[in-house]
């Protein structure tokens, strides 16, 4: 099996010094994965979600935004 292809997506300064890291990898079934990576100091914590778990996580992280600090 080989490694996935990266492609590196965007990266997110967030409060107390945390850092967003987020990645697509496309393996050659086709499959495309998100792959976001939280660092926190010096300890990592990295997620991956399909297309349909992106869009649930987007719509939360939206609305939740929009009540806190409306557009």
């Amino acid at each position: 099996m080989t490694e996935p292809e990266r492609i590196k997506l965007d990266t997110i300064q967030a409060p107390y010094g945390r850092e967003l890291r987020m990645e697509e990898l496309r393996f050659e079934t086709g499959m495309r994965i998100l792959r976001v990576t939280i660092r926190e100091g010096r300890r990592f914590t990295t997620l991956d979600l399909d297309p349909e778990r992106a869009r649930e996580v987007a719509a939360a992280l939206g609305a939740w935004a929009n009540t806190a600090s409306p557009p």
